[in-house]
């Protein structure tokens, strides 16, 4: 471990092993001096070999039953040594797991969540369209097809010219299908296209909704990125954000930027805050931003009930993530709100890679410019011991590998 004093009664459990629960380990360690408890299925090496984290393994087939038995566990565990950790998860699925079993959960621990009604309204992206146009945020036309009962729902005239795009309305449904060519967003070339794959998803049962976008042109330079949290007193205590400029595109991490760098974006941080007290949004949120070439407006996609993957780009940058967390839960106080302060480039991939997707010449030397100041990798703690520093060189390697095959030169569309 690192010489650094844990804070006393800050504590951490985490639930999932992805690179956003590593940066929440990395940043309660780094302001708090805590060592994280993961509970995930595999030990994956997002997670491997950290000083900053110790590891439940419960085996790829755990269910979700077992999960929170686990969870219970070892709260009663923390509970016997005098701590009440924080709990908190980066996937939709295990988000709702947690919500759906608060009452037991917050026995044990604090658990920085939205209510009920609130989770299902915003997890759900045909729900969230609809809350934007209420509030006057602007979002991309959608269409919404209802697969309930799992009956195959007929497809309605597209108003918009191919290609359109497709996504589950709430990934929570859509991680309990599996089906050849799942992906976690479609490109939809023409309506024989879209056909097929409402076919393929009531073959698969699924009984949720899908919906059905406006294709926003422009590449992966044109998204945004917001991470907000909303305390337990209704108040916006974290917003920041950050210019997309590479998202990954396998199919499984298909939008999950891989490169970004923060900056402040204006009135998309209004245009969050309205919706976040329009909802009654309590704890951390993400949101997926694209400004239209067309006309310059940024168009909100969804909000994640999370805080999302990437949110170590806001702990660089000057605004610790735990630090609301902790002041809202462990300490119960009030604080200002926290917004990033520096410049930085956060990204997972190697500079040479980086640099070949950023076609405009003027933002490539911006970035540049940047990066040669601070570039951060989320994996990266400098605490880490020589087998941790070695899995992160690996895996930027393997990122020049997926993106040659997935994804080998920028296009105009982003896909």
């Amino acid at each position: 471990m690192t010489g650094t004093p844990s804070t006393p009664g800050v504590d951490l459990v985490l639930l999932g092993g992805d690179i956003g629960v590593y940066a929440l380990a990395r940043a309660f360690h780094e302001r708090y001096g805590t060592v994280a408890t993961v509970v995930t299925r595999t030990v994956s090496g997002p997670v491997a070999d950290s000083r900053l984290l110790t590891t439940r393994e419960l085996g790829a087939d755990a269910s979700e039953d077992a999960m929170v038995r686990a969870l219970l566990a070892v709260g009663r565990e923390k509970k016997a040594a005098g701590l009440r950790p924080i709990l908190l998860a980066n996937a939709d699925f295990l988000v709702l797991l947690i919500a759906n079993h608060r009452e037991e959960l917050g026995e044990l621990f604090h658990l920085p969540l939205l209510g009920d009604d609130v989770l299902a309204a915003v997890a759900d992206k045909a729900t969230f369209s609809l809350t934007c146009e209420e509030i006057g945020v602007p979002t991309p036309g959608t269409i919404v097809l209802d697969f309930a009962g799992g009956a195959l729902p007929e497809i309605p005239e597209i108003p918009w010219d191919f290609p359109v795009v497709a996504k589950a309305s709430r990934s929570s449904a859509y991680s309990a299908v599996s089906f050849p060519g799942k992906r976690k967003v479609f490109e939809i070339a023409d309506r024989a296209e879209l056909e097929d794959l409402a076919g393929r998803l009531q073959r698969a049962g699924y009984t949720d909704r899908f919906v059905v976008q406006e294709l926003i042109p422009g590449d992966d330079t044109s998204m945004l990125s917001v991470t907000a949290y909303v305390d337990t007193r209704g108040e916006v205590t974290l917003l920041g954000g950050a210019h997309v400029l590479l998202e990954e595109h396998t199919p499984g991490a298909l939008g999950n930027p891989a490169a970004m760098f923060t900056t402040d974006l204006g009135d998309v941080l209004v245009q969050s805050e309205r919706f976040l007290r329009r909802t009654g949004y309590r704890g951390f949120a993400n949101f997926d931003v694209k400004v239209d070439p067309r006309d310059g407006v940024a168009k909100f996609f969804e909000v994640n009930p999370r805080i999302g993957r990437n949110n170590y780009y806001m702990t660089a940058a000057g605004a610790n993530v735990a630090i609301p967390v902790v002041a809202d839960m462990v300490e119960d106080r009030a604080i200002e709100r926290m917004v990033p302060t520096a410049e930085i480039l956060y990204s997972i991939v190697p500079w040479a890679l980086l640099r070949r997707y950023i076609v405009d010449p003027a933002l490539r030397a911006r970035v540049r410019a940047i990066g040669r100041r601070r570039t951060v990798h989320p994996l990266a703690s400098p605490v880490e011991g020589p087998r941790r520093r070695g899995y992160v060189a690996v895996a930027k390697a393997n990122q020049v590998r997926k993106f040659l095959r997935h994804y080998p030169r920028p296009t105009a569309l982003g896909f």
